[in-house]
């Protein structure tokens, strides 16, 4: 006989089932931010034309507390933003795992005995 707490907790099982079959499935993944740059050079004396340079791009991340930035290709900034997003993807999916594994765990184990709050002692008005 299925008891109320296996009905509902049947559903978050599936969920999460499903959550880490995606898990599997992101690709490959990286931290950091891809950043477009371009360089402005103002007009050289005697020309209204100024130069500009790129655009170029740069992939920064944080390495052991430090700020790390690579100069990339504009095929390698689009394969490392695809990274980049399945990161987030994965981030997020993670973050829904640990919900519904709490969910499952506090319904499926037993706690300690919530105590009643602590009546405040009683103080003699003076």
């Amino acid at each position: 006989m299925e008891s109320h707490s296996d009905r509902h907790i049947a559903p978050l099982r599936r969920r999460y089932a499903r959550l880490a079959a995606r898990v599997g499935r992101v690709g490959l993944v990286l931290q950091g931010t891809i950043t477009e740059r371009t360089i402005e050079r103002p007009a050289r004396a005697g020309s209204h034309r100024r130069k500009d340079y790129g655009p170029y791009y740069q992939w920064t991340w944080k390495q052991e507390g430090k700020t790390v930035t690579v100069n990339l290709s504009a095929s390698q900034a689009r394969v490392f933003q695809r990274a980049i997003d399945n990161h987030r993807k994965l981030a997020a999916l993670v973050a829904e795992m640990r919900t519904l594994s709490r969910q499952i765990l506090e319904t499926t184990t037993v706690g300690v005995k919530k105590r009643k709050p602590r009546k405040p002692p009683d103080i003699p008005l003076s």
